[in-house]
């Protein structure tokens, strides 16, 4: 959860997501046992990386004391289980409306996605752009004489999908909703794919 990032910088994070007020340059360098000038250098880098924000001022007497805090981002890096809640959630609704019922929500949210990232007509490059934007590692691969295929390296959905494979409708009706057209999945990761291949048919070619 923290790729790229030094001991002291973790232990710093770790540091603060312990004290959601924030902390003062100083309470970190005691805690961290390091220097305050080595805090500030790991306060400015973690900063620029968008994970460390300044919080309030806190009166000391003397002169005020900078807080930080974690940002929203900051607070990311720590395991979250949102796909807990969504199994769930999936469950209770595939029990409720069944098999078919919940295929087409599935389809109903990925062209409501879609709709959200695009009201043009797109190619599969311009796909595999907003793919990349929602989490999808996509690129499209060209074969000569062939028709362009739209790849993605990791699943989103991927928990969700192993114990609901209607899931994966949702990337289906993404990608036929934002290229106009209707998707062949070729490879599939739950099946056992290195990928996920996605083959685009534009209504009218």
């Amino acid at each position: 959860m923290f790729e790229g990032l030094g001991r002291t910088q973790q232990d710093l994070l770790c540091a603060l997501l312990y004290k959601a007020a924030g902390m003062s340059i100083e309470e970190l360098a005691s805690q961290l046992a390091v220097t305050r000038t080595a805090v500030r250098q790991h306060l400015a880098a973690l900063q620029g990386d968008g994970l460390v924000v300044r919080g309030e001022l806190r009166a000391t007497g003397r002169r005020p004391e900078q807080l930080y805090r974690l940002s929203a981002a900051g607070h990311e890096l720590f395991p979250r289980h949102y796909h807990l809640l969504a199994n769930s959630l999936i469950d209770e609704v595939a029990s409720l409306i069944g098999h078919d019922a919940l295929v087409m929500l599935m389809r109903t949210l990925g062209e409501k996605m879609a709709a959200d990232l695009s009201t043009e007509r797109l190619d599969e490059q311009q796909i595999a752009a907003h793919m990349k934007d929602v989490g999808y590692e996509s690129e499209v691969f060209f074969r000569s004489g062939a028709p362009a295929q739209i790849v993605a390296h990791n699943c989103v959905f991927h928990q969700l999908a192993e114990a609901h494979p209607e899931v994966c409708e949702l990337d289906l009706a993404l990608i036929g909703s934002l290229g106009g057209g209707t998707v062949a999945h070729l490879e599939c990761m739950l099946r056992g794919g290195h990928v996920c291949r996605f083959e685009l048919t534009h209504n009218g070619s």
